[in-house]
């Protein structure tokens, strides 16, 4: 088997622009910048994916279009302090210099006016050992070798396989082995560079078993669509969608490029989405048609403060998590604001909202329309559901419990003892054995019942060869449903199918 043929679907790594124009730490700025603005071919030529990125100065490809005015003659280049053009010139090592210059290089091809220090912790998506991940493995093996650390202990995405709970069966352990073949090199990084250990492993870093929830304001680095999403508009973080190995640079550095979601201007919205359903939103939807229509834009969300009673909590923080998420994978929404629940939004209200912003009404005829969208990717369209996947983005303890309790109470009024089709509980470790301590009846029963907890992720087990040929799934995750062939219900229709096996007409 040729490990390039391991995953079917999966999320395609961006590659950090320096990166192109570096060889042994010694960046060919001359060569780049050598280059006309027609793109002439030649040495340092430019690739075709590269656009209108024609200029470059410093190490650095800028990230202004050949049509901005004056930029085709000044390309961009960031304020540097005394003390970050000495780490360029080597004051902090070798090593450090190439992250320094890599860093620089991404916040000037983006037009960021400094670098910032940065709080908090970052959180990584740098979780999955594929053969694509050579390069950026053999940065952060030089990186640890060399000594350094992230400048406060990390979070990283959860391991993208489970042998233990899941996986445990010939077929996938020998998907596994062959596709994710630096998984231990991986891992191996991160205990050098500064994460904890892999129980705190988890897409949901900001709940409070793994406790990265920085206070609103901080500057950091995060990956990770849905936690970029969550941290900036709940916690209200400032960070930007960094593509992976970015935030990881960052960290070793303790500085960031200021652009776009880390300013005032880049937070404004330039969408009002005014929620106007006549009962409680289909959060997974909603999500979709938000992300779908906003795309990548910032969106001022109204009619959801009643659900809230204007504060977030542990007990109600799912359904923005779940809305979120579904926000950032149907589109590319690093930060959404909802009127009087958010930190900003309740902080400015609609000062957020830029002059000529766009206005999208989601009421009961336009959720349904965007449920009704959703297509059977199934190969066999009319067949049973096989599994159910709960918890993309990770599931919180509250929602664990309360899956655990509606699951086992069904199945005991239907006079039935297990599910009907396994159900799988994606949480981090450490959720788990908050479960198994405070709730250890419910954590046996819910283990007698089918369901099955596990700390991987479940869009990378949804996207392994063959997937969707040996598992029709069911979810309630927005997220899930975007990325894979998994069919979406909403909760009580999920709960219906675990119990019976078979999805209700008209679902």
């Amino acid at each position: 088997m040729k490990r390039r043929s391991f995953i079917k679907v999966i999320a395609t790594l961006p590659l950090l622009p320096s990166m192109l124009y570096a060889k042994d730490g010694k960046v060919q700025a001359g060569k780049v910048a050598a280059q006309s603005s027609s793109g002439a071919s030649g040495a340092g030529t430019l690739p075709d994916y590269a656009g209108k990125i024609l200029h470059s100065d410093m190490n650095v490809i800028s990230g202004r279009s050949a049509g901005t005015k004056d930029e085709s003659k000044k390309p961009h280049q960031m304020r540097l302090t005394r003390e970050e053009k000495d780490i360029l010139n080597g004051s902090k090592g070798e090593v450090m210099a190439k992250v320094m210059k890599i860093v620089v290089a991404h916040g000037n091809a983006f037009g960021a006016d400094k670098l910032v220090e940065l709080g908090g912790a970052c959180h990584s998506s740098m979780f999955f050992g594929v053969a694509y991940m050579a390069p950026l493995v053999k940065i952060f093996d030089e990186c640890a070798d060399a000594g350094l650390k992230a400048y406060a202990p990390y979070t990283v995405n959860p391991r993208p396989y489970d042998v233990y709970n899941v996986n445990n069966n010939a077929k996938d352990i020998e998907l596994i082995y062959e596709g994710y073949a630096l998984q231990r090199d991986v891992d191996y990084i991160h205990s050098r560079l500064g994460a904890p250990d892999l129980n705190y492993r988890s897409c949901t870093c900001y709940v409070d078993e793994v406790g990265n929830a920085p206070k609103p304001g901080t500057y950091v680095a995060w990956a990770e669509s849905s936690a970029v999403n969550y941290g900036n508009s709940v916690l209200g973080i400032r960070t930007n969608r960094n593509a992976t190995g970015m935030e990881l640079l960052c960290a070793l550095l303790g500085k960031a490029p200021r652009f776009g979601l880390m300013t005032d201007e880049g937070r404004m919205a330039k969408w009002l989405v005014e929620v106007k359903t006549t009962k409680e939103p289909d959060w997974g939807v909603v999500g979709t048609a938000i992300g779908g229509k906003v795309v990548e834009d910032v969106p001022y969300i109204t009619g959801l403060e009643k659900y809230f009673g204007g504060k977030v909590t542990n007990e109600n923080m799912h359904l923005l998590k779940a809305m979120g998420s579904a926000t950032a994978s149907s589109g590319a929404v690093g930060l959404y604001h909802v009127e009087g629940v958010t930190p900003d939004a309740k902080e400015k209200g609609r000062k957020l909202l830029v002059k000529g912003y766009k206005t999208y009404v989601i009421d009961d005829a336009e959720q349904e329309r965007v449920r009704a969208a959703f297509k059977n990717l199934w190969p066999d369209k009319d067949a049973d559901p096989t599994a159910c996947f709960i918890g993309c983005p990770h599931n919180t303890y509250q929602e664990t419990v309360k899956w655990g309790k509606m699951v086992t109470e069904a199945l005991k009024k239907a006079g039935k003892e297990k599910a009907a089709i396994p159900v799988y509980m994606f949480l981090a470790n450490v959720v788990r054995a908050r479960l198994i301590e405070e709730e250890p009846e419910l954590a046996g029963a819910m283990r007698r019942a089918g369901m099955r907890p596990t700390n991987m992720c479940s869009v990378s087990y949804a996207g392994m060869k063959g997937f969707s040929e040996r598992v029709r799934g069911v979810t309630n995750s927005a997220k899930t449903r975007n990325y894979s062939s998994i069919r979406y219900f909403p909760d009580d229709v999920l709960l219906e199918i675990i119990v019976t096996g078979k999805i209700p007409r008209g679902a």
